[in-house]
This record gives C-alpha cells, sequence and structure tokens, in this order.
C-alpha cells in the first residue's frame, strides 16, 4: 500500500509540474507577442514620421510637371516696390520770372529746347524798363561830369590856385556819383538788361538746360515775378516717393533704388528722407537722385521704384525666389530636393527682394530646391496625406 501511495503521488506532481511549465512558457509566448506587436507599431510610427512632407517623384515625373530645380541665392537686401514719378533736379530746376511787369514782346524759346546760361529767352516793354534804363544813362552823366570837376580841381590845386577843401568837395561828389551809376545798373542787371531799347529789358536763362514750362505767350501782358519759364538741368532728375513711417525709418540717404518702366531699367540714389510727415498724406517724403545723361527719363513720368532696406540682409542673405514658398498647414515651406523627390522644409520669411524672398532659417543657401512649379508639389503633398489617413 505505501509504495502504491508514494508511486501514485509522483505523477500528480509531475503533471502539476508540467502545467506550470506549460503556463510559464504559454505567458512567455504571449509577452513576446505583445512586445513584437508593440515594436512593429514604432516601428511604422517612425516610419510614417520620416515620410511626413515628403513627396516622392521620379526625375521622368519631375519634369513632367514641369518643376524647375536650382539653388537658393546668397547676397542682396530687403526691398520695398511702390509707384513714384520722375520729378526734375530740385537743384538744377530754376523758375524765370519777370523782375518788372509790362507787355512780353519776344519769347526766344519753346517748350523742349536747350538754352545756355546768359542767353536772352525773353524780352519786356515797360515804362518802368525806360526810367531803369534812364537812370543808368542820368548817372553816367553825372558821374562823368563829377570826374571831370575832380580832375580840374586837381590841377588847381597843384598849382596852388585852389584851395584843398574845394578839392575834397570834388573827390566826395565823385564818388557819390560812382555809386550813384553802379546802383542804377545793378537795377538793371537784377531786372534784366539789354533788350534792345531803352524801354525794353531783356530776360536771361540763369542756368543751362532744357526748358519744361513756358505759361506766357507774346504780347501777354505780365506782372512782376510772373513766371516766364521753367528751366530744369535734366542731366540728373529726381525721384519723389511716399513712403510709411514704419518704412520710411528703414530707409536712409545712400540707399539704393532700383527704377523700372517699360523697356528700361536704373538705380537711383536716396538724397533724401524727411524728418517730417505730409500733412496731407501723412505719409514721408523721400527724393532719390537718377542720372540721365542719356536723356531716357522724362519728368512727370510715372515709374515703379524698389527701396532698399537698410539692415534687411547682407552678403550672407539667403533669397529664393517667391515661387518657390507654399504655405503647408499655416506655415511657409520650401521643397527641397531629396533622393527620392522632395521634401518639404519649413522656413521664416524676412524681407521681399524684387522678385525674392529673403529667407531668415531653414535654409543654408547650399539645398536644390524646387523653384518654380512648387505648387505642384504642396498639391501631391496633399494627396499623400490624405491617402497616408485613409
Amino acid at each position: 500500500m505505501k509504495t502504491i501511495l508514494t508511486g501514485g503521488v509522483l505523477p500528480f506532481g509531475l503533471a502539476l509540474l508540467l502545467a506550470a511549465c506549460g503556463s510559464s512558457s504559454e505567458g512567455g509566448n504571449e509577452t513576446a507577442g505583445n512586445e513584437t506587436s508593440a515594436g512593429a507599431e514604432a516601428g511604422g510610427n517612425e516610419a510614417a514620421h520620416a515620410d511626413e512632407g515628403a513627396v516622392t517623384l521620379s526625375a521622368d515625373q519631375i519634369t513632367a510637371a514641369g518643376v524647375q530645380i536650382g539653388r537658393p541665392l546668397t547676397g542682396g537686401a530687403g526691398t520695398i516696390e511702390l509707384p513714384a514719378t520722375i520729378e526734375g533736379d530740385p537743384q538744377g530746376t530754376q523758375v524765370v520770372s519777370a523782375a518788372i511787369g509790362g507787355r512780353v514782346v519776344a519769347l526766344t524759346r519753346n517748350l523742349g529746347q536747350s538754352v545756355g546760361r546768359g542767353q536772352t529767352i525773353a524780352v519786356i516793354e515797360s515804362r518802368e524798363a525806360a526810367q531803369l534804363k534812364g537812370e543808368v544813362e542820368a548817372s553816367r552823366a553825372r558821374l562823368a561830369l563829377a570826374n571831370s570837376n575832380l580832375s580840374r580841381e586837381q590841377r588847381l590845386f597843384a598849382q596852388r590856385v585852389s584851395p584843398e577843401q574845394d578839392l575834397i568837395a570834388a573827390r566826395t561828389a565823385a564818388i557819390e556819383a560812382r555809386i550813384a551809376y553802379r546802383q542804377a545798373q545793378s537795377q538793371v542787371s537784377a531786372a534784366g538788361g539789354g533788350g534792345g531799347g531803352l524801354n525794353r529789358l531783356g530776360i536771361v536763362a540763369p542756368i543751362g538746360g532744357q526748358v519744361i514750362a513756358r505759361p506766357v505767350v507774346l504780347g501777354q501782358t505780365v506782372a512782376a515775378d510772373s513766371e516766364l519759364y521753367r528751366i530744369a538741368n535734366l542731366s540728373r532728375v529726381s525721384l519723389a516717393l511716399n513712403l510709411r513711417p514704419e518704412d520710411a525709418g528703414r530707409v536712409k540717404p545712400g540707399n539704393i533704388v532700383t527704377v523700372t518702366a517699360p523697356g528700361r531699367q536704373a538705380s537711383a540714389r536716396i538724397s533724401f528722407v524727411s524728418p517730417a510727415l505730409d500733412p496731407q498724406t501723412r505719409q514721408v517724403p523721400v527724393i532719390a537722385t537718377l542720372d540721365n545723361g542719356g536723356g531716357q527719363w522724362r519728368v512727370g513720368e510715372p515709374v515703379t521704384a524698389a527701396v532698399q532696406l537698410s539692415g534687411s540682409g547682407g552678403s550672407n542673405a539667403v533669397r529664393v525666389p517667391t515661387t518657390a514658398v507654399q504655405t503647408v498647414e499655416g506655415k511657409s515651406v520650401v521643397f527641397v530636393r531629396t533622393a527620392k523627390g522632395f521634401q518639404s522644409t519649413p522656413v521664416t520669411l524676412g524681407d521681399a527682394a524684387g522678385d525674392t524672398v529673403i529667407i531668415r532659417s531653414g535654409l543654408t543657401g547650399q539645398e536644390q530646391i524646387a523653384t518654380t512649379g512648387s505648387f505642384t508639389l504642396k498639391a501631391e503633398l496633399g494627396k499623400g496625406e490624405a491617402a497616408h489617413e485613409d
């Protein structure tokens, strides 16, 4: 009985042991299965994260889509584009006015014609002109008489015939007559001069240049200080701009302005930034100087001006075409070329620079990017994300 009892217990214990081992083995297999599943899921998430923002395209597909590839530009500064007007250089524009009232009897220059400094360009007939010229003639005669008396008194004083007091009086009279003559000459000179007659005064050009305005006609009676001509030296012209106060703070004298008109382009330089706002426009008047030696720019012509902003770029600034930038999920991105296609790269934009924009961060300038056709890549990216969500 004892032997039989012992033999019965051993199989039962072995069964329990085997059951425990089996349970442990099944638990281990279950744990291992869970770990494998978790690892696969994690790997899938990493792969999905790695593919986020990627657009897979072959070289043939890129060509067919019309996507062009290039490198970012380096250097340059941000600009503001705004309309502007060509004006005469304030330092080279002169209004020619009538110093006396009278009738215009001659106008020797028409609009657009050239004139040299000192040339007679108008003649005014006036009683005042006759009075001025008459005073010159009278003072000249008085001066001649005073000089003659002085010579006679000097001779008589040398012969001890006339006292020194008479000589001093004659000398004083001669000096006064000379002053009166010069004063009369100055009055005529201030009014004009010449003119071809006692009652006529010629008006001369104070500077050389071109006639850009002539508001009077022959035979017209004009008052003193009436404008007869406007002459401009158009070898240099000015560019009139109006900037917002926040933009004007980034524009300084010496900054470059690119001036563009149909078929023409040139560079001007800022010469004046007003310290005060215009009371009408509430903007800041700015003047740039533009070389016009070739005569290609006309006063009053509307143009487009791209004004360089200070402190917005530099020799290391990275710029890309505006066509290379897209907005994805509210962020500005540039599509960078990869081995499999393109990767959308978030960037921080700076100031515009003509048809380019400065990249403050996100690119080094050494990448190859999609310069045109980036909208197509954005559409492909949207398709890929939609398929991934499904």
